[in-house]
Parts: structure tokens; C-alpha cells; sequence
């Protein structure tokens, strides 16, 4: 375990960023926003649709015993003013950063470390967690356009051992007069790629491993400083936790084992104060989890070999490599990291965060509405594999 000293202060803004992204490092470059902020929309839908139901019944009500003409619309817009001007105010309220501090995990993945750089120049202490801190170039870049507060841990989230050390260090570099960590933020995520069938087990534990088992362990372990501070818990997600995905079945399958664990230990941390959020990112932008061209086809054509003869004749190369092709999108596509970031530093600073963020592109979003909300029939119709 190791742990980077503090050097001298480097004042840098953090850009909005998109990116290009390897599992060797990545180049960030700046862009603007794309998406809405759905997060607002989600928390003042429900209280706008009781406004409606609301106005007319108390419309109704106030026509019948004649007390008033009042029409449902005006009492509508009444409400929606007052309803949405109290949860504007509600939802803009947010903690002092200064003297807190985090922990984020995957720091290998660019969305990780710009979150980092992001967090470090609101004024958190952050502990930047490292698979291998040795001679990592990211780690370095990252350290050296960051504040003293920031610091490097090497942390292997499939290591008891490093998670322990790190809770330990963790606990002896807190700020002064800090009883423990403001939030534990879950970023290292690994990708199984290939249909069921096709993915070698080994693979297909290692995805758990890292994406549930790991998670979990450490938030066990980090729970106790947590508490102390009536802290939060972050878990990335994507999208592909509600949205049926062909070719990616592991990860859909981790993806929903996040998100029901993150919605118990919501109901379970709440009487101890301790707030759980979860970020369904856009699939263009869940960490490390989407490989270049490069590294897809060196998977896919080491799971190929392993494929026994009657699994290569039953399948036919063909339909293996139309299978693998139809997730280039999602590696050549450049990802928004924007509409991401600002959920993840919401769930953290908001006195009062929502328990899912959904940073989503329009289509993104529809497509989960679809499969969340309407017969599954009709989704496969609009949504072929």
C-alpha cells in the first residue's frame, strides 16, 4: 500500500471533458454539455403531476359548495409556482466541502480521475485509489495538476489486504477535527464482453469480483467512518442495468446486482443517516468499462479460440463477428463525461441528493422508459437486438 505525499498546489480549472480511452490511458479534451439535467426533471415531475391532481379536486370541491369559480387551471399554475419554487429551493442546498473527505475507486478510468480533479478544486480532501500506483503516468499527471489535499492510494478493490491498509491510511490523513470520510464513491468497473455462452468463467468471475464483490467488501470495510461523519456511498451504474443488452449479458447482469444492492443499503443506512446514491451513466461513459477497436478484437478473438468446435460450428464465425461489431458504437463514439460528473458531484454535495441520477442521452432515456414502463413484447419491437 502506498501513499503519495502532498506537493505544492497547482491551480488549474477542471474543463468539461469527453474522451478517448484505452485501457493504456486516455486523452481528454474539452467540450460542452449535451445532455439535460434530468435530475431536476425527475424530482419535479411527480410534484407537478400533484399539482394537476390537486387543482382539480380542490377546483371541484370549491365549485360545488359554490364557495368559489376558481377553474382548475389557475389553481394549477398557482400550485406549480409555489411546489416548484420550494423543491428548486431544496434541491440547490449543499454541504461545505471544506475539511471532507472522499474516496474514489477505478481512478484508472479518465471519468474517475476527472471527478477527482473536480472534487479536489471544490476543496475536498481526496483519495484517489490506484489499482497499480507504481509507475503510472495517470496517476502522476493527476497529482500534478492537483492540490496538496489530493492524495494517491494504490487500491486493488479485489485485495482484502489493500483495502484494509487503505482504510487505515485513510483514517491517519484525514483533515484536522475530521471524525471520518464524507463519501466512498464506487468508479472501478470491468467489462465481460460476448454472449453468455461465449464468456470464459473466469471472465465472467472477475466481472463480479470487481463490479459487486469488490464494491461491496469495501463499502463493509469504509462503512465505519462513514457513519461517523453521516456520510454518502456512490455507485456507477449505467443504463444497461435496465436496458436487455445481447453480447453484454455479464454486464447487464452486474449492472442490476449494483443497483439492487445499492437500493437495500439505502433502506438500511438510512436510519443511520448515511445516504446512498447510484448514477445510471450514458453507455458512452461508464468508466473503464468500454474498450478501444484494439483491445475488442484481442478479447473477441481469445474467446473465439476458446470456443469448443461445436460451439464455433453452431454459431459460425460470421454471426461471432457481427455480434462483436455491433458494440462499436460504444467504443468509437466519444463519451459526454459532462452530464456524468455533475450528477456524481451532486449525489456528494447536496444537502438532500436524489437516490438515482440518470445523466442519459434523449434516446438513452426513452429506451429505458420503454423497457421499464411498457409490455416487454412492445419494447422488443421498437428496440431490436
Amino acid at each position: 500500500m502506498q501513499l503519495n505525499p502532498s506537493n505544492k498546489r497547482r491551480e488549474s480549472k477542471t474543463p468539461t471533458v469527453k474522451r478517448r480511452m484505452s485501457r493504456h490511458g486516455s486523452v481528454l479534451i474539452e467540450t460542452a454539455p449535451r445532455e439535460l439535467p434530468w435530475d431536476l426533471i425527475d424530482r419535479l415531475l411527480v410534484p407537478i403531476i400533484c399539482c394537476h391532481a390537486a387543482a382539480i379536486l380542490i377546483s371541484g370541491v370549491l365549485n360545488l359548495l359554490r364557495i368559489s369559480q376558481v377553474s382548475a387551471f389557475v389553481l394549477f399554475i398557482l400550485f406549480t409556482i409555489l411546489t416548484v419554487s420550494a423543491a428548486l429551493v431544496y434541491h440547490s442546498l449543499k454541504i461545505s466541502p471544506l475539511g471532507k473527505a472522499v474516496l474514489i475507486t477505478g481512478c484508472e478510468s479518465a471519468l474517475a480521475r476527472v471527478l477527482a480533479k473536480r472534487l479536489d478544486d471544490l476543496g475536498f480532501t481526496v483519495f484517489a485509489g490506484f489499482k497499480l500506483l507504481q509507475d503510472n503516468d495517470d496517476a502522476t499527471m493527476l497529482k500534478a495538476v492537483s492540490s496538496g489535499r489530493l492524495k494517491l492510494l494504490q487500491l486493488d478493490v479485489t485485495s482484502e489486504i489493500e483495502m484494509l491498509e487503505a482504510s487505515l491510511l485513510i483514517t491517519k490523513h484525514l483533515p484536522d477535527g475530521e471524525p471520518g470520510l464524507w463519501a466512498l464513491i464506487h468508479c472501478d468497473l470491468w467489462c465481460a464482453l460476448g454472449e453468455l455462452e461465449w464468456v470464459p468463467f473466469p471472465v465472467m468471475r472477475k466481472s463480479f469480483d470487481i463490479n459487486v464483490l469488490g464494491a461491496s467488501r469495501l463499502t463493509q470495510i469504509m462503512l465505519p467512518l462513514i457513519r461517523r461523519t453521516n456520510g454518502r456511498v456512490v455507485f456507477l451504474s449505467s443504463a444497461l442495468a435496465h436496458l436487455p443488452s445481447p453480447v453484454r449479458s455479464v454486464q447487464c447482469a452486474t449492472q442490476a446486482a449494483i443497483e439492487g444492492l445499492a437500493s437495500c443499503l439505502r433502506q438500511e443506512l438510512k436510519p443511520r443517516k448515511v445516504g446512498v446514491s447510484i448514477i445510471c451513466a450514458s453507455e458512452f461513459a461508464a468508466g473503464n468499462a468500454w474498450l478501444d477497436d484494439k483491445d475488442m478484437r484481442e478479447q473477441a478473438k481469445a474467446m473465439w479460440e476458446l470456443l469448443s468446435e461445436e460451439q464455433k460450428e453452431t454459431y459460425g464465425e460470421d454471426y461471432f463477428e457481427q455480434a462483436i461489431r455491433s458494440l462499436e458504437p460504444y467504443c468509437r463514439e466519444e463519451g459526454d463525461f459532462h452530464s456524468t460528473i455533475r450528477a456524481m458531484t451532486d449525489s456528494i454535495m447536496r444537502s438532500f441528493p436524489m437516490f438515482r441520477y440518470t445523466p442519459l442521452t434523449r434516446y438513452e432515456k426513452l429506451k429505458t422508459i420503454v423497457a421499464e414502463h411498457l409490455p416487454s413484447p412492445l419494447y422488443e419491437v421498437l428496440y431490436k437486438a
